[in-house]
């Protein structure tokens, strides 16, 4: 890859990738690490030529991969969002980001992984098989499982059909 070409990769998957991991980890600075960790790898790899999207799914399922070496060997689950993170929403619905954002701490990493990576990135399920290391049948299960899950967390605060919040 040359450096023109990383410098528009980076460019088009740093803020995506920073905020995933910032997601995943609930704090910015350890994101910030990973990033960096990331991307170094990814330099340092003897990758065969892949297209853009495989690139991708390399760069996230290697800050997928930091991310749990992490947690695992601090044995410690991700933080839910710092107070700065929660407030940060300058939106009308800011207390309803906030709730969401307090339910999303709630559900376990993996489960917080796939949301991320299907309703905020957008990503298939190819996708987000390739980063999470599982196989692409099973990513619509596990994905309507967590969908459930955090639908009944969030009905039990008073959110959802009918809801005046």
């Amino acid at each position: 890859m040359t450096e023109a070409e990383f410098r528009e990769f980076y460019d088009s998957t740093a803020r995506p990738l920073k905020s995933y991991l910032s997601r995943l980890t609930g704090n910015p600075s350890l994101a910030d690490d990973l990033l960096q960790e990331s991307y170094y790898r990814l330099l340092r790899a003897a990758l065969p030529a892949m297209e853009e999207g495989q690139r991708k799914s390399y760069l996230y399922r290697t800050a997928t991969n930091l991310a749990r070496d992490h947690f695992r060997t601090q044995k410690q689950q991700p933080a839910a969002l710092d107070e700065h993170s929660a407030r940060s929403s300058a939106r009308p619905d800011g207390h309803l980001a906030m709730d969401v954002r307090q339910v999303l701490s709630e559900i376990r990493p993996a489960e917080q992984e796939l949301m991320w990576l299907a309703y905020v990135e957008g990503a298939s399920h190819r996708e987000i098989a390739a980063v999470t290391g599982r196989k692409e049948a099973s990513i619509r299960p596990l994905l309507y499982r967590a969908r459930r899950k955090l639908a009944g967390m969030l009905r039990e605060r008073g959110f959802g059909e009918g809801s005046t919040r």
